[in-house]
């Protein structure tokens, strides 16, 4: 799953948009926090819910360092 649009930022939350690099669906009003566990981490794992695959690679990076206290 990659971002396609971010939105409602409120410090480090914010809600997003993704598509499936394979089935091209979209997923919208997820809930995500901007540090780089959850860019490293839990987006590349996410797990379409039409074709049920994950992309296992990274496609994005946080928006601030996680040094920065907000």
């Amino acid at each position: 799953m990659k971002i396609i649009r971010t939105y409602g930022h409120n410090r480090r939350d914010f809600y997003a948009d993704f598509q499936c690099e394979l089935c091209k669906c979209i997923e919208r009003d997820v809930s995500c926090y901007d540090d780089s566990y959850f860019h490293q981490n839990v987006i590349p794992n996410m797990v379409c819910k039409e074709c049920g695959s994950k992309s296992l690679e990274i496609t994005s990076s946080a928006k601030y360092d996680d040094s920065v206290v907000m």
